[in-house]
């Protein structure tokens, strides 16, 4: 729900004069989720909101949607004509100077950057410098209260006892010359997150061998492969509990559907092992002694272990993804791959840490869920994190 004092205090926090959120037809639902605005109710007309550091908010809207704005604070101006919204937009930002926007230079975070150069380029024309307004977006879309804190760590009790779930049917399955299929495993796990009440956006990854070496392969009619004794099983599963407001656990983990593991499969294993808890370690020791740390720096923590390894140009993706209501949540990335991912890992905020090596024959990922409490303390979520690959058929 919106809460003016607390926008307020972020903003004066990060030292800006205000914040001005902008959205056209749905263009930029970043602006939209902070007011809260109905997902299903789409003007068809441009409006402004901004809201100062100190002081009355102040409204723009089209005169044929008069009432867009009316459940927020402030006070009102409509326009008809284009010239009256350009003078609109110079009377909400009147003597501001630095005013945070849906933006980000150059483009560099397409996460945060929602509001198109145009309007950027009419702002600017006020006399207002419009500074990235990610940090501010993760105060009202990233951070969890403690209902959701609860619902994370409970889903994560369920996505942890889904592998011990996964793992045993595929070696009942495999052992003595059987086979199952992904398409099998997948539904088990379903099966699983149902009977658990929980609920996910999309099937689970279940990669055996070559299929484990692409990131976001997904099982197809045509693709569906049985797994074998011998086989090498990578399984990505993610899930909520189903509860409005509950957000997502998301891990990954690794197997060997047989009595011991190949070395091969265990040495590119413990490389990712090790960029894993490089960056846990990079976030941990940032957080105790209350410094600053922005995403780039936990990806370069973890890439720096598997580049120095000589594997650099295996690992094809970002080190991890913010976590919320979604999979993958509008907080900050664990980037400076894709994007350099300059907004600050904040207490309340959770994300992955999922370094992965992904070799024509088989590919390896481990993934963690990192959260941070508002005590600033560091939680690794979903059990003990994956030491070695699982030898399925041990005993």
């Amino acid at each position: 729900m919106f809460n003016l004092p607390s926008v307020q205090k972020a903003i004066q926090d990060l030292g800006l004069d205000g914040w001005l959120l902008y959205d056209f037809r749905g263009l930029n639902v970043l602006a939209r989720r902070v007011l809260g605005l109905n997902p299903e109710h789409i003007l068809s007309r441009r409006w402004f909101y901004f809201i100062p550091a100190k002081g009355e908010p102040r409204k723009l809207v089209h005169r044929i949607e008069p009432g867009a704005l009316d459940a927020y604070p402030g006070s009102k101006q409509s326009y008809l004509r284009w010239q009256e919204l350009e003078a609109g937009v110079a009377d909400l930002v009147k003597g501001a100077k630095r005013v945070a926007m849906e933006y980000v230079p150059r483009n560099a975070n397409p996460y945060v950057s929602r509001v198109d150069a145009g309007t950027v380029e009419l702002v600017r024309a006020c006399g207002v410098e419009v500074v990235p307004s990610g940090d501010l977006v993760q105060f009202f879309e990233a951070c969890w209260d403690d209902e959701q804190e609860k619902t994370h760590f409970d889903a994560a009790v369920h996505t942890r006892s889904a592998y011990d779930v996964a793992f045993q049917f595929i070696a009942g399955r495999t052992r003595g010359g059987g086979s199952v299929k992904e398409s099998e495993v997948i539904r088990c796990i379903l099966d699983h997150f149902e009977r658990n009440g929980l609920e996910t956006d999309h099937p689970p990854i279940v990669a055996v061998g070559p299929h484990s070496g692409d990131p976001h392969y997904a099982t197809t009619p045509e693709s569906d492969t049985p797994i074998r004794e011998g086989d090498f099983v990578l399984i990505d599963l993610w899930a909520k509990l189903k509860r409005p407001r509950a957000v997502y656990s998301d891990l990954t983990r690794v197997a060997f559907a047989g009595k011991q593991v190949p070395p091969r499969y265990e040495e590119i294993f413990q490389i990712v092992r090790r960029a894993r808890d490089a960056g846990i370690d990079c976030v941990k020791g940032a957080f105790a002694v209350k410094k600053p740390l922005q995403g780039w720096q936990v990806d370069d923590a973890t890439r720096r272990v598997i580049d120095e390894a000589g594997y650099g140009p295996y690992f094809c993706h970002r080190t991890g993804h913010s976590i919320g209501q979604e999979t993958h949540g509008n907080g900050a990335n664990m980037d400076n791959l894709e994007t350099r991912e300059e907004r600050r890992v904040l207490p309340r905020t959770c994300f992955s840490i999922e370094p992965g090596i992904y070799l024509p024959e088989f590919g390896v990922r481990s993934e963690v869920n990192v959260y941070i409490d508002a005590r600033g303390t560091v939680h690794v979520t979903g059990g003990d994190p994956q030491m070695s690959v699982t030898p399925l058929l041990a005993s």
